[in-house]
């Protein structure tokens, strides 16, 4: 008799499964069409005295965290998610761009982005970020995170609790150790800096955690760098909330905000109304995402 599960671990074509009964048994997947990830609610049925299950079938998605591969198609990294925490940290330096695009993400799939900015420990508590303080103003969460001083753990599970999460960030950024302090435990292998200053990936699968405050992680591999699947590239500016803001204006309702004239966008962002590194940050996205529409094809 085929049951109700949730993907909680992926390992190739092996999976670990979570059934409704809180058990946690190992699946495979049944064929070739079927690509399961974490976050995925299934159908399985038994086999083998209920020690190994078969992976039927995965049920309507909510919603994806997505990216396109080497071939431009689109690849699934989790799925029915609640919110993602984007981590980033004083060392190694901060990839502002790959922020951008993991909340371009989000704010396209509707779901909440957290920025959590880690190892404040290594940082003059006087110096201000002004990344940070952009994303402060545009309104989304920023946590500043410390797993020395415990700095910012309350405030990030208060933000997380009873929700899905998926952690994505830099290699190096320190997502195993956040991830760690969050379920009190040392379960992740933690990695460090490499000599040439960038992480050394230490989660090679995705793996889904229960916070003891309600909820789950997805703990995701660590990346050099990160772009949204989007349809096309008119989708990139319902990812920057202050680009869609401005574009009502603008004399053309299919305006892209890059050479088009009357563009209210590009006014703002003359006036200083629009962070020139996120207006920058926007127009990348929209350049990528044309030249992988036309590697498809």
């Amino acid at each position: 008799m085929s049951k109700i599960a949730t993907i909680i671990a992926t390992y190739s074509r092996r999976m670990r499964i979570r059934l409704e009964s809180n058990i946690e048994v190992e699946a495979r997947i049944k064929g070739k069409k079927i690509k399961a990830v974490c976050g995925d609610v299934v159908t399985a049925e038994p086999i083998k005295d209920e020690k190994d299950w078969l992976i039927t079938e995965i049920m309507e998605r909510r919603n994806a965290l997505t990216r396109p591969n080497k071939s431009g198609q689109t690849e699934v990294l989790a799925a029915n998610l609640d919110a993602v925490i984007i981590v980033t940290s004083v060392s190694p330096i901060p990839d502002w761009y790959i922020v951008d695009r993991y909340i371009c993400a989000a704010e396209i799939l509707g779901i909440q982005p957290i920025i959590v900015f880690n190892k404040t420990d290594l940082l003059d508590e006087n110096i201000k970020i002004d990344e940070l303080l952009e994303y402060k103003r545009l309104g989304f969460s920023v946590v500043n995170f410390s797993v020395k001083s415990k700095k910012g753990s309350k405030k990030l599970l208060s933000l997380i609790s009873e929700k899905c999460n998926i952690v994505v960030g830099q290699s190096g950024v320190g997502k195993s150790s956040i991830i760690n302090k969050l379920l009190y435990s040392s379960e992740q292998r933690v990695g460090g800096i490499s000599k040439s200053g960038e992480g050394r990936h230490t989660t090679v699968n995705s793996v889904m955690k229960s916070l003891k405050s309600g909820g789950y992680l997805i703990d995701s591999p660590g990346v050099r760098d990160y772009m949204p699947a989007l349809a096309t590239p008119a989708e990139a500016q319902r990812g920057f909330r202050e680009i869609s803001e401005f574009s009502q204006f603008c004399r053309f309702s299919n305006c892209l905000h890059l050479r088009e004239p009357k563009c209210a966008v590009k006014k703002a962002v003359e006036e200083n109304l629009i962070d020139y590194r996120r207006y920058e940050s926007y127009k990348r996205v929209v350049n990528l995402t044309s030249k992988l529409s036309q590697k498809k094809y």
